[in-house]
């Protein structure tokens, strides 16, 4: 099976819903998947977010996210990033963990990349 990293650098939702979407699919079938939230994709990392705003295709983050959460899909989160935006550690879902620059170009560097 093949290794994924998906990268999310914003706060938008339809870039969100499919980066949650094309990282389920991956592991659902399999595969070996870590996501990395910077700039602002680190508001993705607070579990008091609204997930169900709908994007044009009618799906929304809420359809996605929570299978990630359950199935412990690693989420790295850009500490700087987060800290400059003054989130709380404590608001991340249980799988999400602050994270730094050198992990994710180790993680880079044996993966498939996508960005969001």
């Amino acid at each position: 099976m093949a290794s994924f990293l998906f990268i999310l650098s914003k706060d938008e939702n339809e870039a969100a819903t499919r980066c949650f979407q094309f990282a389920r699919i991956a592991h659902s079938k399999g595969h070996e998947v870590n996501l990395f939230f910077i700039d602002a994709g680190v508001m993705w990392a607070n579990k008091e977010r609204d997930l169900t705003l709908k994007t044009t295709t009618g799906d929304c983050p809420g359809d996605y996210l929570p299978y990630l959460v359950e199935n412990e899909v690693r989420v790295g989160v850009c500490t700087p990033c987060a800290r400059n935006r003054k989130l709380d550690e404590a608001k991340f879902y249980h799988n999400m963990a602050l994270d730094g620059g050198p992990h994710l170009i180790d993680m880079a560097a044996e993966s498939k990349v996508f960005n969001f």
